[in-house]
Parts: structure tokens; sequence; C-alpha cells
């Protein structure tokens, strides 16, 4: 199988085909794919999806994407690497983390607020007209939308949460979702008994609650999070174990490496070293 590499740390570019310019390829970066015009079927990772315009289309690094088209097409394409994530400093980078962890478990579009979807269009459109002037700060103003579109893709695939959670899962555990997510890095504000008072349970129900809705426990959901996040910290930011240590409210870089062990069996340091490059 080929492979598709990019060499700038992001491009942008506009396509009208009808017929799909690569097949059976293997991208090592991160491509989105907003679709303009037209219609067909989507194939990622041996499986297809029938796409229309307005769909948002999130790659991730590794896997392996084709287009079947009916007819003509128009695409607006964005590539970007890793190190366009650790360059620029998101105020909330958790959204993007959750984007790119995420991403290969959707099938289909990204985008499902509807709202949103029309947000993306503008911004698709802004993007590509400033992808056709050469103006002054034009590269900055196509970053500020890029990463606008990042964002709000962002919040569509948070939108998403557990893998397993029921599909009618009701109000309160969406906000209870939302509230772990916003204070992953306080420890003292997931506690069950606080919990259990912020969203007005007793704290054995909220247990047995949790389970119901999402089929893993409270516990398991808050841990794999924390461990996600200090993931993406050490393949995605340049902090040190420490730096980590103190941002998710761990006393030490002991405390940190016996968690993250008994979950990947190796410290942070050999974790990063395997994970570089």
């Amino acid at each position: 199988m080929a492979r598709e590499n990019i060499y700038q740390s992001l491009e942008v570019f506009y396509e009208q085909v009808s017929v799909c310019p690569l097949r059976d390829r293997q991208f090592n970066f991160f491509e989105l794919v907003y679709v303009i015009s037209g219609n067909g079927k989507h194939g990622v990772n041996g499986n297809k999806f029938d796409y229309f315009p307005g769909d948002l289309f999130l790659l991730t690094p590794h896997d392996c994407h084709e287009f079947d088209l009916d007819g003509m097409n128009e695409f607006l394409v964005v590539r970007f690497g890793e190190n366009y994530i650790k360059e620029y400093q998101w105020k909330s980078i958790d959204h993007i983390e959750c984007l790119l962890y995420n991403a290969s478990h959707l099938s289909g579009s990204v985008l499902v607020n509807k709202e949103d979807k029309q947000m993306v269009s503008l911004l698709m459109q802004n993007l590509q007209q400033a992808c056709e002037e050469h103006g002054h700060y034009n590269e900055d103003l196509r970053r500020h939308l890029v990463n606008a579109i990042l964002v709000i893709a962002a919040r569509n695939i948070a939108i998403v949460k557990p893998e397993h959670i029921s599909q009618t899962a009701d109000t309160r555990i969406l906000q209870l979702l939302d509230y772990i997510q916003e204070n992953i890095r306080q420890p003292e504000f997931l506690k069950i008994g606080v919990m259990a008072e912020k969203f007005g349970l007793s704290s054995t129900y909220l247990g047995s609650y949790f389970r119901k809705q999402c089929h893993e426990s409270i516990q398991q959901y808050i841990s794999s999070y924390r461990i996600r996040l200090i993931e993406h910290r050490l393949r995605f930011s340049d902090k040190r174990v420490h730096e980590i240590a103190h941002e998710f409210g761990f006393a030490d870089e002991s405390h940190i490496n016996k968690f993250f062990k008994r979950h990947h069996g190796l410290s942070l340091k050999k974790y990063r070293e395997k994970t570089a490059g």
C-alpha cells in the first residue's frame, strides 16, 4: 500500500474531480475533507458510508480512505501534521485531543449539529477564498479559519460521548460527562460524594446510574479519560513529566507513574520514547 506524505505543517487545496485521485493510500497526517458538492460513498479502513454536500470527514494518521464518486464532486481538503497541534497554543487543548483520539471511531461526517454545519459552511467558503488570494497575512488568516473549523469539529465529536453509551441516555448523564471532562484536572471535584451532591443523586445511586447509561463504572471512565489526555500530553506537547503530574492533580512524578503503569505497564518517559516519531 502506498503512503501519502505532506511537506508543510498545513496544506489547504480545492479539488473538482469525477474520479478519486488517490486510492488504496495510507496517510501519515491528519486530513479534513469537506464536501462542497456531489455525493457518493466514502471508504475508511474498509468501511463505506454515504456522503452528501456539507459533510466533513476527519482522517487520522495511518487511516486508509478513498471516495467512490457519483459524477463530478467538489472538495476542500485541509491537511496537517502532528506538529501543527503542538505549535498552536490551544486555550482548551482537550477539545482538540478529543478530536484526535475519537476521529477513527466515528462513522461518516463529524458534523452532527445543524447550526455548526451552517457555521462550517461559511468558514469553508472564507477559507477557499483566502486560498485563492495572496495578500498580506493570508497564511495567518488560513490558520485561524482552520483552527476554528477544528474546534467546531471537536465540539461535535464530543457530543458522541463514550463508545457504549446508551442510545436512550438522558440529559443528566450528558451533563455529568461534560462535568467530568471539564474537571478532569481537579480530582477533588471528581469524588463520588461531590458529584452526587452536584447532580442531586445519592452516592450509591450515582454509580449504578452511570453504569446503566454508559456500560462501565464511573471510575473506569474517569481513569480512561485521564489516561487518554496524559497520552496526548506526551505525544503532542513538550511538557515534562512533573508538569503533567501537577496539571492532573497528582502529588508528584511517582504517583502519576504508578497510575500510568497500571494501564500501560510502562512509565510516562518510556511511553513518550515509544511513541516518538
